[in-house]
């Protein structure tokens, strides 16, 4: 499959032309220039805003979505909240990629779960505005009172008599009128799309194979190009000899640049072949590495004197020392792979003074800003067009990739398409960040919980806690730690960055205590967050009744302890702005636990797409499971030991469980959903394995723990 990806905002703006005219509306993504025009729009044909609404002629309305796609379902929300907004007919709405412009866009990005709550209000002026100066032109082509038209599924209505005119009939006309200083916004009860089942735009285009994504892209003339990277961690090329690659029909040349050496040539077929052939020679240039000697660092580390205090609320030495009990377990995590579908790939042509990339990426802008710095030429000189990305739940971020086929376009003095085969995506970094946590609990001769400490000790993770999440500010005296270990092992933001695994950890080792002091593990986590409500101790940055919600609606909804021969374990958490509660329930059949059914309630404000919402928490559930389960990547002398999926371990179909999720309708404006699903799926089902067998898991994968042990464990286990 192959296609020409075409320069956007040229042909968009020829294409709404060649329709004869109509209104194109431009709307600001950007917090200055909202505050500098009159709500973020200006008169129509002052094409000088970030991004464009135009209602053409013959009734379609196209809509530029500037935010990566990359399965998130932002290409599909985004046009639905304009177009509820407008009251437009949704068969008629056309979406456009746009590509990489920072002087129209801000927030140009897919990561953190922030597309839709950057950008929720900005897109509902735009398509109210419309609304408003459609119904404006309606009046005035009868000659008739604003207060005497309304609108109606991409139409004008004449409220005294019924006529009807189609936006398209009365675009023109709009473009003529005066953008209105203030328009109202539509009350909730009246969405029709918002809330509302709706297919993604691109779902017929993927599944009837169309060229959608970066791996689809070509064009006529390119070259193709594969990568061979030092094959351990702490190595650099030392030389190599291309004799043999170069003999392979169809290649054009062999270069090295940095530590890398490229193969180039007419397909994917000839390049890979000869690739193989190349005799590369390595040398260290730092210490190489292995798993087994992080298990040990990770034990001294957590004994260090330097760790740094991320935050220490009363007097934590003395609730210990006084302390008629401590608990204390650890918790470690491994490397994780990214592992996208479709594995890395990009498109570079470097000219004299400029460069043209097309491809999949998360971070477009610092791909751009990399690539400028790299060639020596202002950002200004080099276009970025965005692909559909197969996955990347953060590996997208980095723009490692773009540069590789920037450097070899250079070289080359030609147009170039990097493509990275599943062992190179696997092998090539960059990974989920090793973790190891020790978390203590001090309680009083009442059980009470006064003293709560947590050391986090991170392989290149930056801060491997989040120290104001909770139970911060529930307790009296509280310390949360970080310590660092840098090593040669590059490592990047995976799929909800650092809670991936906390939430793990934190959700079972408030399990261990509920169970310690004889609580019910929900009421204990209730009464924690009373506590925190009444008597607040420091800062508290995560919302006391959005969490109590989700936790109540979650144990509702999964008759929490009132299911006989049913073992039920729970988890809350919080990240990216939104509150999701899990309730696992695992059934002993055979004396082997099977993971049954997990119940999800999520809080991320107003739902916009229910159909991608839905995917999204059981996605996020059906990710996080699989990871806690089975996902671990190891290390010797520096060398990854799993290099594609026949040794890296991935949930499988039949392993997948019943999965239910209910939304908490609140009425807030969005908040993310990309993420926030995955972090407390791990502690549910290690807290139901508990109650099923006695067995706490402190360690991921479970499936190695458990092993270890001689339990075997159920087909959906």
């Amino acid at each position: 499959m192959q296609t020409n990806y075409t320069s956007s905002r040229r042909n968009f703006l020829k294409l709404t032309a060649a329709a004869g005219g109509g209104l194109m509306l431009g709307f600001t993504w950007s917090m200055k220039a909202m505050a500098d025009s009159v709500d973020g729009l200006a008169p129509a044909g002052e094409l000088t805003f970030n991004s464009y609404l135009a209602i053409s002629p013959d009734d379609i309305i196209t809509i530029y979505s500037p935010n990566p796609e990359l399965g998130q379902n932002i290409k599909t929300s985004f046009p639905m909240i304009v177009a509820d907004e407008l009251d437009a007919d949704w068969s008629k709405v056309k979406v456009v990629q746009a590509a990489l412009d920072t002087k129209k866009y801000e927030r140009q990005l897919t990561g953190g779960s922030g597309a839709v709550p950057h950008s929720w209000e900005r897109l509902r002026k735009a398509g109210a505005t419309a609304r408003q100066m459609l119904m404006e032109a309606g009046a005035k082509r009868w000659n008739t009172s604003i207060d005497n038209v309304t609108t109606d599924n991409g139409f004008v209505v004449n409220k005294s008599n019924g006529q009807k005119l189609t936006y398209g009939a009365l675009a023109t006309d709009a473009a003529k009128g005066v953008v209105p200083a203030d328009v109202k916004l539509k009350d909730r009860k009246d969405f029709k799309l918002i809330g509302k089942f709706v297919r993604g735009v691109d779902n017929k285009a993927m599944i009837t194979g169309k060229p959608l994504f970066g791996l689809d892209f070509y064009r006529e003339g390119m070259l193709y190009a594969m990568v061979v990277r030092p094959e351990a961690f702490g190595q650099k090329l030392k030389g190599f000899d291309a004799t043999a690659a170069k003999a392979v029909p169809g290649i054009i040349d062999v270069v090295s640049f940095k530590n890398s050496v490229a193969v180039v040539g007419k397909s994917t077929w000839q390049v890979n072949k000869a690739r193989k052939l190349l005799k590369i020679e390595y040398e260290i240039e730092t210490p190489l590495e292995s798993t087994p000697d992080h298990d040990k660092l990770f034990k001294d580390l957590l004994e260090s004197k330097d760790a740094t205090a991320r935050r220490k609320d009363g007097d934590v030495e003395a609730a210990f020392k006084s302390a008629a009990k401590v608990i204390k377990a650890e918790y470690q995590c491994p490397f994780l792979s990214h592992s996208p579908m479709e594995p890395m790939n990009f498109f570079a042509h470097v000219k004299e003074n400029s460069c043209e990339l097309i491809g999949p990426s998360q971070t477009p802008d610092m791909a751009r800003q990399e690539t400028a710095k790299l060639l020596g030429i202002p950002p200004d000189n080099i276009t970025l067009e965005l692909t559909r990305l197969g996955g990347g739940f953060g590996r997208r971020l980095k723009a490692d990739y773009v540069l590789e086929a920037v450097e070899v376009s250079r070289l080359m003095k030609a147009p170039v398409k990097v493509i990275w085969t599943r062992e190179d995506d696997m092998t090539g970094g960059s990974y989920r960040p090793a973790v190891r946590y020790r978390f203590e609990a001090a309680l009083d001769a009442s059980n009470n919980l006064t003293g709560y400490r947590l050391r986090g000790v991170g392989i290149n993770s930056g801060n491997p806690t989040r120290e104001d999440n909770f139970p911060s500010g529930a307790v009296d005296n509280l310390l949360i730690e970080s310590v660092e270990y840098k090593s040669p092992i590059t490592t990047g933001a995976w799929r909800a960055p650092i809670t991936n695994f906390l939430a793990f950890a934190e959700q079972s080792f408030l399990d261990e205590v509920a169970q310690i002091v004889g609580m019910d593990p929900v009421q204990f986590r209730l009464k924690l967050l009373d506590r925190a409500k009444q008597n607040p101790v420091g800062a508290i940055k995560y919302d006391i009744d959005r969490m109590k919600a989700v936790i109540q609606l979650a144990a509702d909804k999964a008759g929490w302890g009132k299911k006989p021969n049913i073992a039920q374990g729970f988890s809350v958490y919080f990240s990216h702005r939104s509150y999701v509660a899990q309730v696992a329930e695992i059934e002993m059949k055979q004396n082997k636990p099977v993971l049954k059914k997990i119940y999800a309630a999520a809080d991320c404000g107003v739902v916009i797409n229910q159909s991608g919402s839905l995917q999204q928490v059981k996605g996020g559930i059906v990710d996080g499971l699989g990871h806690a389960m089975f996902g671990s990547l190891t290390f010797k002398n520096g060398v990854p030991e799993q290099n594609n999926f026949n040794n890296y371990r991935l949930i499988r179909m039949k392993e997948v469980p019943e999965v239910e999720v209910h939304f908490v309708d609140n009425g807030i404006d969005p908040t993310g959903l990309g993420e926030p699903a995955l972090p407390p799926t791990g502690g549910a089902v290690a807290n139901a394995y508990y109650k099923a067998t006695g067995k706490r898991l402190h360690d991921q994968p479970f499936i190695r723990q458990e092993e270890m042990k001689g339990v075997t464990l159920g087909e959906r286990m």
